[in-house]
């Protein structure tokens, strides 16, 4: 028994390594850090609440499931990074475009809070929890830490599926935390940079974006017999 949560623990570790810097909270956290600005503490914790969760339906999807729904499909992992990557480009595009609000007309703080929270709740999945959050790189890692043990001992891959999971709720977790947290960096920074920050964020997301298309792209070739 001692051996076995050892191995798990072992496991659970692994799973976290190889997450993380792919899941990237801690950065993401800035980068999506402008979709939430204006909201109240209360609206961006319960925001950010359906985030984490979305992220972990994502993921666990991903690892029971999510192998078999794109080879019904005929889908290949390069071809998502590069569907992803292409998304997340438009995302970044479209917020280096975006004009500041002039205030034309004046509003309430209760009308415009609600008027932001309706706008939010359409975007928490797509395109904050996916693909900005978790996307074809987390999709290649899941299905990588879950195929390797498929060939071996049922009792063991159940195990390997089980710590992959625990990793996976640790990093929701940690999605929540960082995400809640961001806009104290943002706040201590100052409103008079913020809208510096805020291109600044949305020019990371838009290379973000061209970075994964362009993988998708190089990984595509390779799978085609095309040295690159």
């Amino acid at each position: 028994m001692p051996e076995t949560l050892h191995t798990f623990t072992n496991l659970i570790f692994l799973s976290l390594i190889a997450l993380f810097p792919v899941v990237n909270p801690i950065g993401a956290s800035f980068i999506v850090s402008p979709y939430f600005s204006g909201l109240s503490k209360i609206d961006r914790r319960n925001a950010v609440k359906k985030v984490a969760i979305y992220v972990l339906i994502f993921c666990s999807a991903t690892l029971f499931i999510g192998h078999y729904i794109l080879t019904l499909f005929g889908i290949t992992v390069p071809v998502v990074q590069l569907a992803g990557g292409i998304m997340i480009c438009k995302f970044g595009w479209e917020m280096l475009g975006a004009k500041p609000s002039e205030g034309e007309v004046q509003h309430t703080e209760e009308t415009d809070a609600m008027k932001k929270m309706s706008d939010l709740s359409s975007k928490l999945f797509y395109p904050i929890a996916f693909p900005m959050t978790v996307g074809a790189g987390t999709i290649s890692v899941i299905f990588t830490l879950s195929a390797h043990t498929e060939t071996i001992a049922i009792q063991s891959h159940l195990m390997n599926l089980a710590a992959i999971f625990v990793a996976i709720l640790i990093m929701s977790f940690s999605v929540f935390l960082f995400y809640t947290n961001a806009s104290r960096v943002v706040k201590f920074i100052g409103t008079r940079n913020e809208q510096i920050v805020n291109r600044v964020m949305a020019f990371l997301i838009f290379c973000v974006g061209l970075q994964i298309a362009v993988g998708g792209v190089f990984n595509l070739l390779r799978s085609m017999g095309v040295d690159v």
